[in-house]
């Protein structure tokens, strides 16, 4: 059975550092792309990162890129958020998906709050 597990949320102080990890199993984590998604509290599930299959190319939202870094490691199946320089309006549920060519997962999410 596919899952995908997150962890390393929590509470942030504003202008604080955090870094969310999704560990995969029952599918081949190494080709598929993986993403970071997060869903602010009325809003709709955003786009945050994307890293694809090898690692050689990330891309970001807007409102996240040059204070988020994805990066994965291949041989333990699992996809990384790096946040730093957070801000009250990152405070949402972080899940992490993986797209294969026919097929995609998501983990259950994991709560970051930004407050002082």
């Amino acid at each position: 059975q596919e899952h995908l597990v997150e962890s390393g949320g929590g509470l942030v102080q504003p202008g604080g550092s955090l870094r969310l990890s999704c560990v995969a199993s029952g599918f081949a984590f190494s080709v598929y792309t993986m993403s970071w998604y997060r869903r602010r509290p009325g809003q709709w599930r955003e786009l945050v990162a994307v890293i694809t299959s090898d690692g050689g190319t990330t891309d970001y939202g807007d409102s996240v890129a040059g204070r988020f870094t994805i990066s994965r490691d291949n041989a333990k199946n699992t996809v990384y958020l790096e946040m730093n320089f957070v801000k009250p309006e990152d405070t949402a549920v972080y899940y992490c998906k993986g797209r294969g060519r026919s097929d995609e997962y998501w983990g259950q999410g994991t709560q970051v709050t930004v407050s002082s």
